[in-house]
């Protein structure tokens, strides 16, 4: 039996929390990873708690935006580490993709798309003239060019995300209701694998609250 892949976003500074956050969301249906972004990796604790942390997948959501060599130099820097996943913004452009594909070794580097929290009129905003569909379908072309190894977009756009990458698609945006925070382009889970995702990226509808509770109910929902 396949099981459905998530990636928990331990969305704090506190080390206790995301103990029991691990021991809470183990389970034997789901096969979970665990996502540090950067609230946690630039705590005071967090580069030390990641590097004793043992038969987990772990996944640095740095979202490096820089100049080629910098972030060459950075995924250098977080090599002792030993992330299975980190993420890479595809707006830094096709060299700097390249350059930090070409020292990421056995890291999957994941290239990210267009941030779930944006809709077409915050991407206006900022300055693009084409809406976000056809952006992020540009960036997962640069990010096949690269070489990448898995991408993050929206659920919305995996069905012709997969038209252009064939490799490992990341969702976050993911919703069991119409509570969206801070998220603009959501699906709830069962509607992200049925669109093509290969991993959810859950926080909060998990880390808020029973955990346990919201696992199994994460479980109920792709059985129903």
């Amino acid at each position: 039996m396949i099981k459905n892949k998530i990636f928990v976003a331990c969305d704090t500074t506190n080390i206790g929390t995301i103990k029991s956050i691990i021991n809470k969301t183990k389970n034997n249906k789901l096969k979970i990873g665990y996502k540090f972004g950067l609230e946690f990796l630039n705590s005071r604790n967090g580069r030390k708690f990641i590097k004793s942390l043992k038969n987990q997948i772990i996944f640095g959501d740095y979202k490096i935006s820089d100049i080629p060599n910098t972030c060459a130099a950075t995924i250098k820097a977080v090599k002792d580490l030993n992330f299975d996943y980190i993420t890479i913004h595809t707006n830094c452009g096709l060299d700097a993709l390249k350059a930090a594909k070409k020292v990421a070794g056995k890291c999957k580097l994941v290239g990210v798309t267009t941030l779930t929290s944006l809709n077409n009129k915050a991407i206006k905003e900022i300055g693009f003239s084409d809406k976000i569909n056809k952006i992020v379908l540009k960036q997962a072309i640069l990010a096949r060019r690269a070489n990448l190894d898995a991408l993050v977009c929206s659920a919305k756009e995996v069905r012709q995300v997969k038209k252009v990458f064939k490799k490992e698609i990341i969702t976050p945006g993911i919703r069991f209701d119409t509570k969206k925070n801070d998220q603009k382009r959501v699906l709830t889970p069962k509607q992200a694998y049925q669109n093509g995702s290969d991993w959810l990226v859950i926080g909060r509808p998990i880390t808020n609250g029973d955990v346990r509770k919201n696992i199994q109910r994460l479980i109920d929902h792709l059985n129903q």
